[in-house]
């Protein structure tokens, strides 16, 4: 219900969910979408079947038609809205159970030698260009395996200590209970 000042006025009711389980509802929704978003299939199939072992089909499917509403609401003036639905709806694969993925379009190689050249303008274009983050993290995460050996003795230890005096700085202090 709308209240005297033009604010959505929302009441629990008997059959609704309570508003901190609606918030934790929507932070599983998010992930969700985030692992989708980011093509890393792993993560989005983990998470996908964890909601649906705990049988919450129904919720799911509302916070995610709630998030897309949102999103459309927010970028789009009231008369789009719609139309941009019902595109993305005209739109949609027959078959929607993976992310589309491409190992293709990960080109490692060209991102380390671009980031030895220090040529930062190739850096983001071939991050921007690759559609599917997660393979290119991936790969660059096997060539810093394989160049580990090759660095002199005591070379990666410092690094490991730089890496973590700057992820140090970063994290408040634990509190102890």
């Amino acid at each position: 219900m709308t209240g005297g000042n033009g604010v959505v006025v929302t009441e629990e009711l008997a059959d609704e969910l309570p508003v901190a389980e609606v918030e934790a509802a929507k932070a599983r929704a998010a992930a969700l979408l985030l692992a989708f978003r980011h093509g890393n299939q792993l993560a989005f199939d983990r998470q996908l079947d964890e909601l649906f072992d705990r049988h919450v089909e129904r919720e799911v499917t509302t916070l995610l038609v709630w998030i897309a509403a949102e999103s459309v609401r927010k970028a789009y003036a009231p008369e789009v809205g719609d139309r941009v639905l019902r595109v993305m709806a005209q739109r949609a694969p027959a078959d929607t159970s993976a992310v589309v993925v491409d190992e293709e379009a990960a080109d490692v190689a060209r991102l380390i030698e671009a980031v030895g050249d220090g040529d930062v303008a190739s850096v983001r274009g071939l991050v921007a260009a690759t559609p599917d983050t997660t393979y290119l993290l991936g790969g660059l995460l096997q060539a810093v395996a394989m160049m580990l050996p090759l660095l002199p003795e005591g070379e990666a230890e410092e690094i490991t200590a730089e890496l973590r005096r700057r992820h140090c700085s970063r994290i408040p202090e634990a509190r102890h209970s």
